[in-house]
C-alpha cells in the first residue's frame, strides 16, 4: 500500500441538538460544502471524501461537484462509518474531519499529517487552549482533553477536567477538535471492538480507543476552530465568516 492520506468526512441527517446540521445554509453555502472545501485547501491530503447515510446529503455533495458514498444507517459513530466508507481505497493514513466543523484551519491538517507520520502513535489529534476560542469550558458540547508530559492524550470528557482543586486556574483546559487521524491498521482495529463504557457514557468515541490501551497524540495547537452543535452555534460561525469575508474584500 503506498503512503496516501485520505480524508472522510463523516456526515449523518438526523442529529437529536440539529437535525439536518450538515445541510444548514452558512453565508450561502451549506456546511457540508464548507467542511469540504476547507479540506481540500490543505496540500498534504491526497483525496477528500464525503461517507453519509443519508441521500440529500449525498446529492448536496455532488452538486457542488465534491465526491461522496453512501454507508449504512447502522454505525454507530462517525469512524464506524469511515471504515466502511475506506473499504477499497488505497490509503494508509486516514483522517476523519467532523462534519461540523467548517471553520477547520487547513495548516492544521497539514501539521497533524506530518505528526503521525512520524509517530509511532496508533491515532493523533488537536486542541487548543479554551483562553483563545472564547469557548465556555463548563459547556458539555465543549469536549476536554488532558494530556501526559509526552502530549498523549490521557482523557477525554465532557465535564471539566482537570479540576482546579486550589481555584487558583493555574491548569488550562484545552479544547478539543473534531478532528482525528489514524493509520490504516489501527482504524480497522477500532471498529472491530465493541463500544466501550466510558464511550457510552460520554458519547465520545476517542475513548473506545483510550479504554483498549490505544496512544492518542494530541496536536496543541493555536488555531481557532468551532465544531456547530446547535443553531446558536450556527450563527457565531456564520458571523465569523461574514467578518473574514468583508475584511478580505
Amino acid at each position: 500500500m503506498s503512503s496516501r492520506t485520505l480524508a472522510v468526512i463523516p456526515a449523518r441527517y438526523a442529529s437529536s441538538r440539529f437535525p439536518g446540521k450538515p445541510l444548514a445554509l452558512i453565508a450561502g453555502k451549506t456546511m457540508i460544502q464548507r467542511v469540504y472545501e476547507a479540506a481540500k485547501r490543505c496540500p498534504d491530503l491526497d483525496d477528500v471524501i464525503v461517507a453519509t447515510d443519508d441521500q440529500r446529503i449525498y446529492e448536496t455533495v455532488l452538486d457542488f461537484k465534491g465526491k461522496a458514498t453512501m454507508t449504512s444507517t447502522e454505525h454507530q459513530t462517525g469512524t464506524d462509518r469511515i471504515a466502511e466508507a475506506i473499504q477499497g481505497l488505497d490509503a494508509d493514513l486516514i483522517l476523519n474531519i467532523q462534519g461540523d466543523e467548517p471553520l477547520i484551519d487547513p495548516t492544521v491538517l497539514s501539521e497533524l499529517i506530518a505528526a503521525m507520520r512520524k509517530s509511532g502513535a496508533d491515532m493523533g489529534t488537536a486542541a487548543v487552549p479554551f483562553q483563545l476560542t472564547g469557548r465556555d469550558p463548563q459547556d458539555p458540547n465543549a469536549v476536554k482533553v488532558v494530556c501526559d508530559a509526552q502530549g498523549y492524550a490521557l482523557y477525554f470528557s465532557r465535564a471539566l477536567i482537570p479540576y482546579d482543586r486550589s481555584g487558583q486556574k493555574q491548569e488550562q483546559a484545552l479544547l478539543h477538535w473534531g478532528l482525528y487521524a489514524y493509520k490504516r491498521k489501527f482504524l480497522e482495529q477500532f471498529v472491530r471492538w465493541p463500544q466501550s463504557r466510558l464511550e457510552k457514557l460520554e458519547m465520545l468515541e476517542q475513548l473506545r480507543a483510550l479504554e483498549n490501551g490505544a496512544k492518542a497524540w494530541v496536536l496543541q495547537t493555536d488555531k481557532i476552530s468551532m465544531g456547530v452543535d446547535t443553531p446558536a452555534d450556527l450563527k457565531m460561525v456564520e458571523d465569523i465568516i461574514r467578518k473574514q469575508q468583508k475584511n478580505n474584500v
